[in-house]
Parts: structure tokens; C-alpha cells; sequence
């Protein structure tokens, strides 16, 4: 019987990737993509072309105002951080951070998932090759289980138990780029840059960038996503 899943689909590269390895383990993917008061709509654009290229069963884009709450540089009027050297410092937490961002759209995922009936929710989260983002660990993950299981009808009535599927959580960029190649994700459809400009080609400078980058260097692969200065 093919199951449903729903997985978290930014736009992004690792979400991209993250929506293949559903497919290719048999779940039917149902996309889920939130728009949350970002600085830019690429990513959202980006997302809605590769649901329709990639086959999904439904999509879904909702609204949640993050904007309202300010305190990141992707959600208030801060300068993203540009140019610094070498990758970011995992140690680190950046301004690029958003403030609970993966608790609510994993809250949103699986409210979504109650009412599909589904048990599984993707997330393209990773702890290698990461900004330091709290909400990208495996504590967080596991955390965000348990608690599946106590606030849900289904944990409650004795269901089938929620899963958080983090498949990319312990590869580098350039393994995650590798397995999404091998999986024919059209990698140029995707979007990753915190601040392009007006027709949507990448700075090269932010942190996104840098890393995005530098996974496709050590990948041996050219990235197919346009640029400012190419």
C-alpha cells in the first residue's frame, strides 16, 4: 500500500532532495510549503515548480507571519551577513536564524498530516554542513517526536506513531548534491540565497550561497542556479 508523507518543500536545494528520497522510498509525497514573511518570494516560486515537476500529490503554500515577530535577518530589516571567510562556524548561531521557525513548521506538518492520515513528515534539515541553526539537530528532531505523541488524536487513540524523516541530517552539502543527482533532481529549479536580487539570481556571498557553493565544488558538478556575477 503506498503511504502518504508529507515533506516540508522550501525551494531550496535540501528540501529538493529531501522530496526525491520520499518518492524514491515509496511514500506519495504531499508538499508543504510555508510562507512566512521571508524577505523574498523566489523560494516560494521555486517550490510551487518543482511540485508540479516533481509529482507530488498535493501542495499546499500556507501563511504564517513570522514578519510580525521580527528578530532575524530573513524576517526583519537587518542586513544579511555577506562575504565572511571560509564556511560558517556551527558554534555559531547567525542573525539568519529565525526564531522557532522549524518547531512551527514542523507543528504545521504535522497538523496537516493528522488530517491526511498520514504518519510521516520529511524535513531537509542537516547537522553536517548547517549554520548553526538550533532546529537542525537530531535532539530537536527526537524531541519533536515525542511530542507528536502526546499532542495529537492519533498519538493519543493509540495510531500509528509520527515519524520525522531527517534524510539528509548526517550528510555534507556536496553528499546531499550527489544523492539528489543521482535521484535526477533538476537542481537548477531550486533556490537558496537569502537576498537575490530582482529577477531572482543568487548574491554568492551569504552563508546559504557559500555553502551551496562549496557543496557543488567538492561534488565535482557545476551549480546550474543562476548568479549575479556570472
Amino acid at each position: 500500500m503506498v503511504r502518504r508523507a508529507v515533506v516540508l518543500l522550501s525551494g531550496g536545494l535540501d528540501s529538493a532532495t529531501a522530496l526525491a528520497i520520499a518518492a524514491e522510498q515509496g511514500y506519495r509525497p504531499c508538499a508543504l510549503t510555508l510562507r512566512y514573511g521571508q524577505r523574498h518570494e523566489r523560494e516560494v516560486d521555486a517550490a510551487r515548480r518543482l511540485a508540479e515537476a516533481m509529482g507530488v500529490t498535493r501542495h499546499v503554500i500556507a501563511a504564517v507571519d513570522l514578519r510580525a515577530f521580527g528578530g532575524s535577518a530573513l524576517t526583519d530589516d537587518l542586513e544579511v551577513p555577506k562575504g565572511g571567510p571560509g564556511s560558517p562556524d556551527p558554534e555559531d548561531i547567525p542573525i539568519t536564524y529565525v526564531p522557532a521557525r522549524n518547531t512551527i513548521f514542523l507543528s504545521m506538518a504535522l497538523a496537516w498530516a493528522e488530517v491526511l492520515g498520514a504518519s510521516d513528515i520529511f524535513i531537509g534539515v542537516n547537522a553536517v554542513d548547517y549554520s548553526g541553526y538550533p532546529d537542525c539537530r537530531p535532539e530537536f528532531l527526537n524531541a519533536f517526536e515525542k511530542l507528536a505523541a502526546l499532542a495529537t488524536r492519533a498519538g493519543v487513540e493509540g495510531g500509528r506513531p509520527f515519524r520525522i524523516h531527517a534524510p539528509l541530517i548526517d550528510l555534507t552539502k556536496a553528499e546531499i548534491i550527489r544523492r539528489g543527482l543521482a535521484l535526477g533532481v533538476d537542481y537548477g529549479m531550486t533556490r537558496s540565497c537569502y537576498d537575490p536580487d530582482a529577477v531572482g539570481a543568487a548574491c554568492g556571498e551569504c552563508d546559504s550561497c557559500r555553502l551551496r557553493l562549496a557543496g557543488f565544488a567538492a561534488a565535482g558538478a557545476p551549480d546550474p542556479a543562476p548568479y549575479q556575477d556570472r
